[in-house]
């Protein structure tokens, strides 16, 4: 059985953890993908098209299998949602530079070590485990940052120092486009980035995030020292073995 104990506490630590990412508004889609042994899901609230309503109905699917929320940018009320409704912890997208990333670590953590408001919410049991969590949350809760910008790249050193960065999640499409060479993930430019943020994270000691499609895109950065691995897409599991299953009929 998974271990789903403290996720931040196990993404601190470096130990590897394998999700997938969700970007249909299906709670049954992340009950299927729970159920198969991931480590983690990845809810995409950046790119998919849903709300926080729906947002909490597909953590409620997932659980126990601890899930992160990409939020839609760096605005705290969605942060503020994010938690509430019990994710893990937040993957924020586009962070550039560090004064952006001390911001949404401090709509993160609660007093004295932020500004984050306190409400009812799932995250708590609806005020049933109100004192525990907020005793704890601080230190439960993990912020991943995503690096894919010249912008990040360039600050990516400043970033890192910073106390309450949980891990950097390199975002390769979008970094490949901010370099002029967009979806050109191999290219020399596009990988000189990605070493430059690997050597930051590897001199600060956090932990390194990438996303691929398949197995095969991640395995190397898997070598590289990158534990928060991201494999997959829900839309391209069906689509794959759709097509694979009408080919064989079809054949």
């Amino acid at each position: 059985m998974k271990n789903t104990n403290n996720f931040a506490k196990r993404l601190r630590s470096k130990e590897i953890l394998i999700g997938t990412l969700v970007s249909l508004p299906s709670p049954e889609v992340c009950e299927l993908l729970a159920g198969v042994g991931y480590d983690w899901l990845f809810i995409d609230a950046e790119h998919g098209a849903f709300n926080p309503q729906q947002a909490q109905t597909m953590l409620q699917a997932a659980a126990p299998i601890p899930c992160l929320i990409r939020v839609p940018d760096d605005e705290t009320i969605w942060i503020k949602k994010a938690l509430d409704i019990g994710a893990a912890g937040v993957i924020v997208p586009q962070v550039h530079n560090a004064n952006q990333a001390k911001k949404i670590i401090t709509d993160c953590k609660y007093a004295p070590d932020g500004n984050r408001g306190i409400g009812i919410g799932r995250a708590h049991k609806y005020g049933i485990d109100f004192e525990r969590y907020l005793k704890n949350a601080n230190r439960e809760t993990a912020v991943v940052l995503q690096a894919e910008s010249s912008e990040a790249v360039d600050n990516i050193t400043d970033i890192v120092a910073l106390d309450g960065v949980d891990a950097i999640l390199v975002g390769p499409y979008d970094l490949s486009a901010s370099l002029g060479k967009p979806g050109e993930i191999e290219h020399p430019i596009v990988q000189s980035a990605i070493e430059k943020i690997i050597d930051a994270c590897q001199n600060a000691k956090i932990s390194m995030g990438i996303f691929g499609v398949s197995a095969d895109a991640v395995i190397p950065y898997k070598e590289k020292g990158f534990n928060l691995l991201t494999v997959g897409i829900d839309t391209a599991f069906l689509i794959n073995a759709a097509s694979e299953t009408l080919s064989k009929i079809n054949n």
